[in-house]
């Protein structure tokens, strides 16, 4: 049976046995992390923290957008909600947690998150409602009169084009 073998741009190569695969994520987080910390080095100083996104479910019904956005732990202060013409924009912190003891292994995410979606449809942002109910936020946005399907009735009459003299 033969393994693996994964090939470093030195030239060098080294062998990864089946299934020791890693998460493609956390590679991708870790790589931030060091060019964030690459960036502070040369920067000097704090570098702004990069915002992440939660996951979000987004619905469109006749009357309204609903949007659900999965920020468990996060209190409804820590969050801020705003709605410019047909962009919703969610930002918010989750803060890192004080622990007793030693994390031995951590994958929540913590710090700045930031959600925005563009609207599909012109929308009513004066009537914007958000609500947090088991750390699911749902925001719902009304569509603009304008915007909503109107249903149109047709009306039956006789034919045209009849004539009774002929």
């Amino acid at each position: 049976m033969t393994l693996p073998v994964r090939r470093h741009r030195g030239g060098g190569t080294t062998e990864r046995p089946v299934g020791w695969a890693r998460n493609p994520l956390m590679e991708f987080d870790e790589l931030l992390n060091q060019m964030s910390g690459l960036l502070e080095s040369t920067v000097g100083g704090a570098a702004p923290a990069a915002a992440w996104t939660p996951l979000a479910d987004v619905m469109e019904t006749d009357d309204a957008f609903e949007v659900e956005i999965e920020l468990p732990g996060v209190k409804s202060k820590d969050i801020d909600v705003e709605a410019h013409g047909q962009e919703l924009v969610v930002t918010g912190e989750i803060k890192e947690k004080e622990r007793k003891g030693v994390l031995r292994r951590g994958t929540r995410r913590t710090g700045v998150f930031e959600y925005r979606l563009r609207l599909p449809g012109e929308v009513d942002a004066e009537k914007v409602t958000a609500e947090m109910s088991g750390g699911v936020l749902t925001v719902t946005v009304p569509k603009a009169e304008v915007a909503k399907p109107r249903h149109v009735q047709i009306t039956e009459t006789g034919e045209r084009g009849e004539s009774g003299g002929r």
